[in-house]
């Protein structure tokens, strides 16, 4: 090391060092020409939390994020009255004064809407599965349904960041970078934290890295997406004319300049970039290795289906999700765009259920024979729901549903919840909810509970306040609870 090189960083004083030590004031100033700057930097960083709060159902969370809200209707929320009240007029007493999105403020007439779909009941639980979702009935006495899902944000964006982030405005942490700040990774050579994309069909709402961001949290907490193909990792591998060993002596002179820089400026996210640093060189050996699915035998495939051989797909990120748990990944969180059918929804959601269906059923049983099924938590759901009168032109073979964020469905499997119990129920159109309601911040409540969290007790400061994944909201949904 150059001592040179860091007497020049020791030295070197930038706008943002000025303002950051400016804002320490007098006492600060005081402060710090008392104590050493390994006791200064104690105080600046903000205190981990000791986590878990109590014994744990759930050491790792794989999010099967279904993006664009898939109509519960057409897959779990069972209401023969649709068909017997087909083309009729939703009536005023059920829709009320509800806020209804700009699309279908303008319509004259909100007319009943239900295609020939039919459901039937399935396993012991007896629970109705439509018949788009063939494989879910053989999972169906596994997961627990939850239908009294509800949310206060009726379009896309602000929605999935609510129930991804807690809040709909961005920049909080995600539910994955929370897990990852509380309780880090079992596994140092991969992030706690790893997102998955795949579409089932083209369109759909885009995606947005806030969705998996850190927020206020230090950085190493953000989630690292795998993208599909020969890099999975942007950036990862050595570029022409670095091997590893070079590449590790660049790392170790970067460590010893932000170390330098750490003791200058006091700024713990210089230490977050030293671990991400580090992560990034382990990962070059940890990510080919896990990602590789060449030796999984044909029957895994056949399990999952002939998708799963292609990178990209949904079937596929399935099968990478159990082999980052059984690495032990702490959160997982896969995205699946193409659920918005507001128009030729019988046909688009016969598409959607088919790319999900399988994959989905064959992660729980995968899990399950594996014996990982015990401590990993599987959560399966969209952001809001579906209206249930069409938007635009109504046939039997073709129509639309708006956003609904009134009631939805998600479904619940593995560590610490009940096993083939529907949960909640709606009225006869699937448009308020009945009995026993589940806001989003109940169901981030749970799997914070689930991890061994108590939601309330888990918090960050940050701007003079202590902020939490719930704000101040959010009960466990202790019935669903095994």
């Amino acid at each position: 090391m150059n001592e040179r090189h860091l007497h020049e960083i020791n030295n070197h004083l930038n706008r943002r060092t000025f303002l950051n030590n400016g804002l320490l004031g007098l006492g600060g100033l005081a402060l710090a020409s008392l104590a050493p700057a390994s006791a200064m930097g104690n105080l600046m960083a903000p205190t981990k939390p000791t986590l878990p709060h109590f014994a744990p159902k759930a050491k790792r969370v794989i999010y099967l994020f279904q993006s664009g809200a898939p109509s519960q209707l057409e897959l779990f929320d069972y209401k023969p009255k649709l068909k017997e009240m087909f083309g009729e007029e939703l009536p005023a007493s059920v829709r009320g004064d509800q806020r209804v999105t700009g699309m279908t403020a303008g319509q004259r007439s909100f007319p009943l809407a239900m295609g020939d779909f039919s459901f039937n009941q399935y396993g012991k639980s007896g629970a109705w599965l439509s018949d788009l979702m063939p494989y879910h009935r053989e999972i169906v006495d596994d997961i627990c349904l939850i239908k009294s899902m509800y949310t206060e944000a009726i379009n896309h964006d602000p929605a999935i960041t609510f129930i991804q982030t807690g809040s709909q405005q961005a920049g909080r942490p995600s539910i994955g970078a929370w897990a990852s700040y509380g309780l880090g990774s079992e596994n140092q050579n991969l992030p706690g934290f790893v997102v998955l994309l795949s579409r089932g069909k083209q369109g759909g709402q885009p995606l947005y890295a806030k969705l998996w961001g850190n927020g206020f949290l230090p950085s190493e907490n953000q989630g690292v997406m795998f993208r599909s193909g020969h890099d999975p990792v942007l950036y990862l591998n050595n570029p022409p004319g670095m091997d590893r060993t070079s590449r590790r002596r660049m790392l170790d002179y970067l460590a010893a300049m932000n170390e330098s820089q750490y003791e200058h400026t006091l700024d713990p996210e210089v230490q977050s970039r030293i671990s991400q640093y580090e992560m990034a060189y382990r990962m070059q050996v940890a990510v080919p290795e896990t990602l590789d699915i060449s030796k999984e035998p044909d029957h895994v495939f056949d399990l999952y289906g002939e998708d799963a051989r292609q990178p990209g797909t949904y079937a596929y990120n399935c099968l990478l999700a159990r082999k980052l748990a059984e690495n032990d990944v702490r959160f997982v969180q896969l995205y699946h765009q193409g659920w918005d059918q507001h128009g030729n929804l019988p046909n688009d959601i016969r598409t959607m259920a088919k790319s999900t269906d399988q994959g989905s059923a064959a992660l729980i049983k995968d899990l399950k024979q594996r014996g990982l099924l015990e401590d990993t938590l599987v959560v399966w759901g969209g952001e809001f729901g579906r209206g249930c009168y069409s938007q635009g032109k109504l046939t039997p073979e073709n129509y639309g549903r708006d956003h609904h964020p009134r009631c939805f469905t998600i479904w619940m499997a593995g560590a610490g919840v009940k096993k083939g119990i529907s949960y909640g129920d709606t009225d006869d159109f699937s448009y308020n909810i009945v009995r026993n309601p589940v806001h989003v911040h109940d169901l981030q409540a749970t799997i914070m509970h689930l991890m061994g969290i108590d939601h309330t007790r888990f918090t960050h400061k940050y701007q003079g306040r202590r902020f939490r994944l719930t704000d101040v909201h959010g009960q466990v949904v202790k019935d669903i609870l095994a």
